[in-house]
């Protein structure tokens, strides 16, 4: 293996500016989702007049169904809310799915400039290297489409499991949900930003196939051959 020989010239080029630009997205992506703290918080109606505020928090990897709220101090509310309520949803394999493509994805661009930087002239001097790279961007292109779309999915479930509608069904509200009222929901800003930079993530990764499809032996031009010493060839003009 040839000894490691710093080029930057890479990072002017598409190829090693984009695998950055990869770099720092795939950072965002994992740590907008996979650092995410939430709370929600209800009032419950008590027979005596009294209103209680019950909240619980949640946060990654969002299994909803192991979050409670209550029970209620049976002396404080005459035991209307005897036994825990758990939220409804576990979307724990979107998120995680998600966070932990995120982080490979980070690994493999920083092996990727590696390369790039340091064994450019084996990366371009092997046709081998360049098609393997074209295919992996391919297909870090499609399970980005795939992850985010899952991950989108589970998050509007989310926001439902911990929105308003989280007190239909709720036993100790009622039929009517009269004696619930939600109060709160910590702001989902930054899960909303994941699939935001999940998607442009897909853009980055589709857009960068092209430039690493360049560099394959698919898009070099064939070679000329070389001349035959037995054909003089054609005369020039008179």
């Amino acid at each position: 293996m040839p000894a490691l020989q710093l080029h930057l010239g890479p990072l002017k080029e598409p190829l090693g500016f984009i695998k950055i630009l990869e770099w720092i997205f795939s950072i965002f992506a994992f740590a907008t989702c996979g650092g995410y703290s939430g709370k929600t918080a209800l009032s419950f109606a008590c027979p005596n007049g009294t209103d209680l505020t019950l909240e619980t928090n949640f946060a990654y990897p969002f299994r909803l169904n192991k979050v409670t709220l209550g029970p209620v101090d049976a002396k404080t509310c005459n035991s209307t809310w005897e036994k825990p309520v758990f939220l409804v949803g576990d979307f724990s394999s979107s998120a995680q799915f998600f966070v932990t493509f995120a982080v490979l994805v980070f690994l493999y661009c920083m092996a990727a400039l590696v390369l790039y930087l340091g064994y450019l002239q084996l990366y371009r001097g092997a046709g081998k290297l360049p098609m393997i790279d074209f295919v992996i961007t391919v297909v870090i292109a499609f399970l980005w489409l795939v992850s985010t779309s899952a991950w989108a999915k589970a998050l509007t479930d989310i926001k439902t499991s911990t929105g308003p509608s989280m007190i239909e069904g709720m036993e100790p509200c009622g039929k009517d949900q009269k004696l619930c009222r939600f109060d709160e929901q910590r702001s989902l800003g930054s899960l909303n930003v994941s699939v935001v930079i999940g998607f442009l993530n897909l853009i980055l990764w589709a857009g960068n196939a092209w430039f690493v499809y360049k560099e394959t032996s698919l898009h070099q031009p064939p070679s000329a051959a070389p001349p035959n010493p037995a054909d003089p060839g054609v005369p020039s003009g008179m």
